[in-house]
């Protein structure tokens, strides 16, 4: 194995959502990082886990909820019991990432935490490390660091950091200050960031001193720090039940965006390291074709276990799951997505709202099908 970056980094994989956008597939039993979406033989999940243990070692703690338990554990086999912890109910990723840094600070006061999304895909795992080594050392200097990706694009669905002057930190040349944090901007604004070269899309990759971050919170949200410090305290206590029966429902529901990041530019304590290397978050199926497709136009992706597809001069996206026989033809930019009680038709035009339609699922009352 690979020396880790630092004996004192841990690695957080925040593993929850359902990945709605990403439904009829992706769903609260089998959500979006247990798939091989990247098509490397391997889950998401793994594949996450894989880009970290060189940098971490078995300082990899991965937070998930209940019901995913059974199928981390058989998906990571070399996942200490004593780094899965599992959250009762989705509170975000605020609650996920803090309770981990909560639990690791109590272990190791001298932790760097870096948390990174369980279904994220990266195709240079040998620049991805360097950003993160860069990302560490800034956050010795006590900063919370994230590591934003140049857009390729306007795109709306992602949060956007403005790139400040460059800090001076031994060990990584390329940290900047970041001033502002922008989440999903509207077309225009986007446009204008793109143009500009001073934005850098937000990854989700936050990376600092647990002790920083926690104090962070506490600052911004102690709404949220509080019963996370109660929960961390009795962690690994025989206490721990009751103590999380009792307080994981007092904890309101908001992203890290929100309650640490955004504040932390305000309060001049946020760095970016730009990250020179692919990313996707796979937010919906049109980043999933364009991923497959490779920015080819007028190519069909097929995925799915028992793809049985007939193509006729179309383009997009078929993820199969059935044995049906399915024929395209004359369609450009094609979502379809067969799986053997659902089934969605669209166009990567309007990929981003399946999402609406999981929220009009869930009013009717056919959660069965989520």
């Amino acid at each position: 194995m690979t020396a880790p970056a630092a004996p004192d980094f841990y690695a957080v994989i925040p593993a929850g959502g359902i990945g709605s956008r990403l439904w009829p597939l992706s769903r609260a039993v089998e959500p979006k990082f247990l798939y091989d979406l990247a098509g490397t033989g391997h889950s998401l999940l793994v594949d996450t886990w894989n880009r970290l243990e060189p940098l971490a070692g078995n300082n990899i703690v991965v937070v998930c909820g209940v019901a995913h338990k059974k199928t981390v554990t058989r998906e990571l086999p070399a996942l200490a019991q004593t780094n899965l912890v599992l959250e009762p109910s989705p509170k975000d990723s605020t609650a996920a990432i803090a309770l981990a840094a909560a639990i690791i600070v109590r272990r190791n006061p001298d932790a760097i935490i870096g948390s990174f999304a369980a279904d994220h895909v990266i195709t240079d795992d040998r620049r991805f490390g360097k950003a993160v080594r860069e990302a560490i050392a800034t956050a010795r200097d006590g900063y919370i660091v994230t590591i934003g990706i140049r857009p390729t694009e306007a795109a709306t669905a992602f949060g956007y950091i403005e790139i400040g002057e460059s800090l001076a930190v031994d060990g990584a040349p390329h940290a900047h200050r970041a001033v502002t944090f922008t989440e999903k901007p509207k077309s225009d604004v986007a446009t204008e960031y793109l143009d500009g070269d001073r934005h850098l899309w937000n990854a989700g990759m936050f990376i600092a001193k647990a002790s920083v971050l926690l104090d962070e919170l506490r600052t911004n949200r102690p709404d949220v720090a509080e019963p996370i410090d109660a929960i961390a305290e009795a962690w690994d206590t025989h206490e721990r039940d009751d103590v999380v029966a009792a307080q994981w429902k007092r904890i309101p529901t908001v992203a890290i965006d929100y309650a640490i990041a955004e504040p932390a530019a305000e309060h001049d304590r946020l760095a970016v390291i730009p990250g020179e290397f692919s990313w996707d978050d796979i937010g919906d199926f049109a980043a999933l074709a364009r991923l497959h497709n490779r920015g080819r136009s007028n190519v069909l992706a097929t995925l799915g276990h028992n793809s049985r597809v007939l193509n006729e001069g179309s383009s997009g996206l078929v993820v199969s799951e059935s044995n049906r026989l399915i024929a395209v033809v004359g369609v450009k930019d094609i979502v379809i997505v067969d799986t053997e009680d659902a089934l969605l038709v669209t166009n990567a035009a309007n990929a981003q709202r399946v999402k609406s339609i999981v929220e009009s699922i869930r009013r009717t009352g056919s959660d069965d099908v989520l």
